[in-house]
């Protein structure tokens, strides 16, 4: 009996990862990396500018809320044929973001109103203990 071999080809995903400082400085350099790997990537302009809000929304927010003491947080930038997926990951995992309302003369509480806005999906998984990682997706297809 002849048994035919298939070969299963799999979408190209290019991905960028890199651990940071859980500071303003660090978050700054988040979205500057972020920019760049998605300049020399050829990223849409429509999904530049949705991923960049994005990045700096959830860099502020793990070096605001995630910050501990002498760990790093790590953003990774994995982009598919359909979309660019965001993901930081810190060490605070008991600490869940979630929407809540916000006060207009607040100065803060925004970022994830953002978040829900910018991104066609996002979410939050936990472990492995102590991390979390905040992720949000940007489909390429409508930008």
């Amino acid at each position: 009996m002849n048994q035919q071999k298939t070969t299963q080809v799999l979408s190209p995903t290019r991905h960028f990862s890199v651990l940071l400082s859980p500071t303003p400085r660090g978050a700054r350099l988040a979205r500057l990396l972020a920019v760049e790997w998605m300049r020399d990537h050829e990223v849409p302009y429509g999904v530049t500018e949705a991923a960049t809000q994005l990045v700096a929304e959830l860099a502020a927010n793990a070096a605001t809320h995630g910050r501990v003491a002498g760990r790093s947080f790590r953003l990774a930038l994995l982009s598919r044929p359909d979309a660019l997926r965001i993901e930081v990951t810190d060490t605070r995992g008991e600490d869940r973001p979630r929407l809540q309302p916000t006060c207009p003369e607040g100065e803060s509480g925004r970022g994830l109103i953002l978040v829900e806005a910018l991104a066609d999906r996002w979410g939050v998984e936990l472990g492995p203990v102590p991390r979390k990682t905040v992720w949000a997706e940007v489909d390429l297809a409508h930008r």
